[in-house]
C-alpha cells in the first residue's frame, strides 16, 4: 500500500516536471520571436539572450526526452546561464535608460531619476523574463531523482 502511494506521488511529481518544462518551452519561444520581431540585436550584449533563447528550447526538449544526470546538469548550468543574463539585461537596460534621462534632464537625480529610468523607452524589468525562466528551469529538476547523489557504503 505505501510503495502504491510513493508511486502515485513519484508520478505526480513526473507530471508537474513535464508541466513546467512545457510552460517554459512554450515561454522561451515566445520571448525568442518578440526579441527577434523587434531586432534585439543591435549589439553583443543584445544577442545573448537571443542566442540563449536558442539553446533554451533544445535543452528543455533533451532534458524531457533523455532525463540523465549529464542532460540535467547541463540544463542546470544553463538555466544558472539565464538567471545570470536576466540580472545583467536588467542592469544594462536601467543603465541605458538613466544615461538618456541624463542627457535629456541633466537635473535629475534620487528618485526622479531612479523613477523615470525604470520607466524608459527600454523596458528596464524585461530581462528579467530570463531571470524568471532561469528559475523555472531550476525549479523543474529541483531533487531530481536522476540527479541524487550516490551514497557510500560504510566501511
Amino acid at each position: 500500500m505505501i510503495s502504491d502511494a510513493n508511486g502515485a506521488e513519484h508520478r505526480t511529481i513526473g507530471m508537474f516536471r513535464c508541466l513546467i518544462l512545457a510552460i517554459l518551452l512554450f515561454g522561451m519561444l515566445g520571448v525568442l520571436a518578440e526579441l527577434y520581431l523587434i531586432e534585439h540585436n543591435e549589439d553583443w550584449w543584445q544577442l545573448v539572450p537571443m542566442y540563449l533563447l536558442v539553446v533554451g528550447p533544445l535543452a528543455v526538449v533533451w532534458t524531457m526526452a533523455r532525463p540523465a544526470a549529464a542532460s540535467l546538469r547541463s540544463f542546470q548550468l544553463l538555466m544558472t546561464l539565464y538567471v545570470i543574463a536576466g540580472i545583467i539585461g536588467i542592469y544594462q537596460h536601467y543603465t541605458g535608460n538613466a544615461e538618456f534621462e541624463l542627457e535629456m534632464y541633466p537635473s535629475r537625480a534620487g528618485f526622479e531619476l531612479f523613477w523615470e529610468s525604470l520607466k524608459g523607452a527600454t523596458p528596464a524589468l524585461a530581462p528579467g523574463t530570463m531571470t524568471l525562466f532561469g528559475l523555472l528551469g531550476l525549479a523543474s529538476i529541483f531533487r531530481h531523482p536522476q540527479l541524487a547523489s550516490k551514497k557510500m557504503p560504510m566501511e
